[in-house]
Order: structure tokens, then sequence, then C-alpha cells
């Protein structure tokens, strides 16, 4: 049925219409049914915060449909974006696991649908269940890499324009380029990508502006074009 936003709510894991990347979508049938038991699905509006970095873990957010932002922040109020969880990844998991505190703050980008698990329902489940271990072991060494990825981008590109670059070109990867141009929804605002790479958004509003009077980018709303990848991965290398 249709639910807020104009979603196609799906109650029930194993009728699941969207099923795909999470790897709660590729478990067995029986594990499938007992996790649609401890498992409560909501639609959350845009701006809505799932949980804050040093809260404690009550539970994980297996994010169905939608985007997520992940940060922390410092005792000063200052922001920095760690990276943007896409549909089919489990949220807290670590702290969860662990019974430590969260270590980000998670924020819907979008209105987004999301399965809320309690911390006590999971362990059991995973116990009992063994066949999510290699799943839950696969998305923490892929935030590992990203997280040292976002690490060497902040510490080894000495320039914004590098820095912006390689952010640019990592959201196109898996856009297929029309004759060498490739074009993405731009996800963050330009002070939520100056938060992502460590910046002010007056200097990223100016590099992108560069970029543009470059014909290396267009901008229309929203809508970002990459004109030419080659040319704008060169201020990634030179970096």
């Amino acid at each position: 049925m249709k639910g807020p936003y104009g979603f196609e709510m799906n109650e029930s894991c194993t009728s699941c219409k969207t099923r795909g990347n999470s790897f709660f979508c590729r478990l067995s049938m029986v594990a499938m049914k007992q996790f649609d038991t401890i498992k409560s699905s909501s639609v959350y509006p845009e701006g809505a915060v799932l949980f804050l970095e040093q809260q404690a873990p009550h539970g994980v957010f297996v994010l169905c449909q939608g985007e997520v932002k992940l940060s922390i922040s410092s005792s000063e109020g200052k922001t920095l974006i760690l990276r943007i969880a896409k549909a089919g990844e489990v949220l807290g998991l670590t702290a969860v696991l662990g019974g430590k505190p969260y270590e980000v703050t998670a924020e819907t980008l979008h209105p987004s649908q999301i399965a809320f698990v309690r911390r006590d329902d999971f362990i059991r489940f995973v116990t009992s269940f063994p066949e999510a271990l290699q799943g839950i072991v696969n998305q923490l060494s892929s935030n590992y890499r990203g997280a040292c990825e976002q690490l060497r981008t902040l510490a080894l590109s000495p320039t914004v324009h590098g820095k912006l670059a390689k952010l640019l070109l990592d959201w196109s990867a898996d856009t297929e380029a029309t004759r060498g141009a490739a074009r993405i929804k731009m996800p963050l605002t330009h002070e939520e990508i100056a938060e992502f790479i460590g910046s002010s958004r007056e200097t990223v509003t100016r590099a992108l502006g560069d970029f543009k009077h470059r014909r290396l980018v267009t901008l229309k709303g929203s809508t970002l074009t990459i004109e030419d990848r080659e040319a704008l991965a060169t201020f990634v290398n030179a970096a």
C-alpha cells in the first residue's frame, strides 16, 4: 500500500518489492520471517534524527528506502559529515554489537522508510541465525574502508578543489555517462558539502563556480552534470 510521501510501504521482508542491497534481503526464508517479527517499519520525514552520537544504543536501523547523513560534531559545534548511507545499509551496527554509545549522528536527507530492531532482539536474532554474520562482517568492513577513504581525502588533499572534485566523482561513480557527461542529483547543500570536506560554505561555492567557469560542470537546480570527468580528475591527481 502507499504510505506517507508516496512510498510503497513494505511491511514484510518476505513480500518486499524493493528487496536488494541489505544483507537481510538475502537471508533464508526462515530467517527473514523471524526478522519480520522483531522489526518495526516507519517512514521518516526529511531531517529526522534517528540517533545521536554518544547516545546509548537502543537498536539498529535498516535503511529500506532513502538516504541518511552520518556526522560527528565537536564540543564547539563544528560538524564533519562522514558519509551518506544508502538504501540497504544497517545503521548503528558497531554500537549495538559492542554495547558502546553511537559514534555518529544519523539524520535523514530525504523522506525515508526505515526498519528498527531493538538491541536485545537483534543480538538474539544474530545468535539464532549465524547466516547473518557474514553480511554484518561485510558491512563493517565496507564502513571501515569508507572511513579510511574519507580520512585520506581530508588529510592528504591539500586543496579544496581536489577534495571537492573527488567528492563529485565519487557521487557519480555509479552513474552511467552519456557522451562523457555524468548527471547526479546533489544530495547535500553547499553548507553540508563544506562539512563533508572540512571547508567553509563560501569556499565550496567559489570552487564550484570555478569548475563551472572552466566548463567542467554545469548546475541546474539541484542537478549537477560533470561534463568532463577526466579533466575534473586532474584536480584530484594534482592534489
